[in-house]
């Protein structure tokens, strides 16, 4: 599935490990592992138009260089015809910016299920939601959203950008995403929507180290049960390099034989050069 277009961003160029991105007005190169090939315009081209590089220092840290004036953050949006998101982008120490632009094909995806579902005020769920695109997208579609991340600081930023959207009331949790839907699954709550885009390695509630392939399939046993049987909508996104698309299908098949529009593929931008970068496998699916 390819992302569809922004007009704040743009993919220039990938290749050899790396990729060429605007952000707004602003041109960064960062490091990208699944870009094996080599790129189309020249690393000389690459940092005469680049304001700022990302280079690793360690495995899960590394550092900027400068090469042109560029604020420590600055505002992109995200416009269709029925709204219009703002993120603020600032510089991390592991690459990130604070948003991850390919999602915007789910977050589409989403709108247009709330919109069409017929519920006055759909729940939606975003587990691993980091600065909030998810979480914006429903809330402006009209849903009782519950934004949940267990970074203190990451759910602070994604209420700074609820914010400067113009939108209101969605809920926080900072929680690890496995036990609250545990709990939620004992429960026997509902949601008419949930997406979620795990990292692909992590630390636990008491520190010790996990990776994505060994707790997933307990993971959606707990949330797919959380699904409103009748009207729902799911999506998940993987970017681990040991996840296929297949693998995510014959997941949910396993949880949910009688799941009916199962899409599933490689979540990709094409770049200016007609390259397509792989981001990422999804899987989704709606009833109503």
């Amino acid at each position: 599935m390819q992302a569809p277009d922004w007009e704040d961003y743009e993919l220039i160029d990938c290749g050899a490990f790396k990729k060429l991105e605007r952000f707004g007005a602003y041109i960064l190169i960062r490091p990208e592992p699944q870009a094996l090939w080599d790129p189309k315009l020249s690393f000389k081209e690459w940092r005469a138009k680049a304001h700022a590089e990302y280079e690793a220092t360690s495995s899960t840290t590394g550092e900027w260089k400068k090469f042109k004036p560029i604020p420590f953050q600055w505002f992109i949006q995200w416009k269709s015809k029925d709204f219009n998101l703002k993120f603020q982008l600032k510089f991390t120490s592991f690459k990130h910016l604070g948003i991850f632009p390919e999602q915007a094909a789910n977050w589409t995806y989403l709108f247009n299920y709330l919109k069409n579902c017929g519920i006055r005020e759909p729940k939606v769920l975003n587990l691993f939601a980091y600065t909030g695109g998810a979480s914006l997208a429903a809330k402006a579609a009209g849903a009782d959203v519950i934004h949940l991340d267990s970074v203190k600081q990451v759910v602070s930023w994604a209420k700074e950008n609820m914010e400067v959207s113009g939108l209101k009331d969605i809920r926080w949790v900072v929680e690890d995403a496995a036990l609250f839907a545990a709990r939620e699954f004992k429960r026997a709550h509902l949601y008419n929507a949930i997406i979620m885009d795990p990292p692909s390695y992590g630390l636990g509630p008491k520190g010790e180290r996990w990776k994505l392939e060994e707790h997933l399939n307990q993971m959606l046993k707990n949330v797919l049960p959380l699904l409103d049987p009748d009207n729902h909508c799911f999506i998940i996104n993987t970017y681990s390099l040991n996840l296929s698309p297949l693998i995510l299908n014959n997941l949910v098949r396993s949880i949910l034989p009688n799941a009916k529009g199962i899409e599933h593929g490689d979540l990709y931008i094409m770049s200016s050069q007609k390259q397509e970068m792989p981001l990422g496998a999804y899987l989704r699916f709606q009833k109503h």
